[in-house]
């Protein structure tokens, strides 16, 4: 499951509660657009704000509303054994694969974010994604620790940062990135798949070589992305990276609300997906002049 696009939709809110009819309407998109995976409760779908029993009741609404596609859940949180029961609850929901990120309030040091995912890979029947997200987790993977992780058994996929493949970080064509990725090539297994995140950087990753995109763009415009990650794996990779620049104003508005969440909780309303206010308190909906330029970027383009 751990190719292609991995689309990451938001579990949207009404009232403080779970609207499941709209996270139905969310599903269902993705599946029309026959994406290859759905992550039903990634970061931009708050795992970490939900309960044991809604992480199991979004688990196994996100399952039969895929119709067939895999679904992957996160399961994080600060103490082992909340993750524990977490990876319990999704499991009970049906899913196909965990998503997995050292969560942590105090700084985790290699040898804890190891036990964790010992512990984790010991009791879990399904493959686990490791989910590397510095900004949020404030900790970063060595080397030598995604090695020793990935000896692990039910270790799928690592979830690298995207900031490799940036430009600005090699010379053309995203050197920097390409030698990010063949160095973890050689340091996990070969059934570990590498997948990249940041959606910005997300066609550069491609078109390098990276299996999957787990993308939050791809969560609300599936065929968009879809569309990108075609161009990155033919011989049209330039292309890829020309169609990822013209989204950069969607990119800028990404990065001015604290990345993709916001944004496309409110492309999910522009859509009708959802509701305008649709995520839990204390997070705000995008401000009304930002919500005016995305409707206008959805709109000029062709989003979709």
């Amino acid at each position: 499951m751990f190719t292609g696009l991995s689309a990451f939709p938001i579990t949207p809110f009404t009232n403080e509660e779970i609207d499941y009819k709209a996270f139905e309407r969310l599903i269902d998109n993705l599946v029309d657009a026959r994406v290859d995976s759905i992550c039903a409760m990634g970061s931009t779908g708050l795992y970490p704000y939900l309960s044991k029993a809604q992480l199991e009741q979004v688990a196994k609404t996100a399952v039969a509303s895929a119709k067939g596609t895999p679904v992957m859940a996160g399961i994080g949180s600060l103490r082992t054994r909340d993750v524990l029961e977490n990876l319990e609850a999704v499991q009970h929901g049906g899913v196909n694969a965990v998503l997995l990120a050292p969560v942590s309030y105090q700084p985790l040091n290699e040898e804890e974010v190891f036990g964790l995912y010992q512990s984790v890979s010991q009791a879990t029947s399904v493959p686990i994604c490791v989910y590397e997200n510095p900004r949020v987790t404030n900790f970063t993977f060595s080397d030598s620790l995604y090695q020793r992780i990935t000896q692990l058994p039910h270790i799928g996929a690592i979830k690298i940062p995207g900031m490799p493949f940036s430009p600005e970080n090699g010379q053309a064509n995203g050197q920097k990135g390409a030698e990010r990725l063949a160095t973890l090539r050689v340091l996990v297994p070969q059934h570990v798949a590498i997948g990249v995140s940041g959606d910005s950087f997300g066609a550069a990753g491609m078109a390098q070589g990276c299996d999957l995109w787990l993308s939050v763009l791809g969560g609300i415009f599936p065929k968009t992305v879809q569309h990108i990650i075609a161009l990155a794996q033919s011989d049209n990779a330039n292309e890829a990276t020309a169609y990822s620049a013209s989204l950069n104003r969607l990119w800028a508005l990404f990065a001015r609300n604290g990345g993709g969440l916001r944004v496309v909780a409110a492309a999910a309303a522009i859509l009708g997906f959802s509701e305008r206010v649709n995520l839990p308190a204390p997070f705000l909906p995008i401000g009304d002049d930002d919500f005016l330029a995305l409707e206008g970027l959805i709109e000029t383009l062709a989003l979709a």
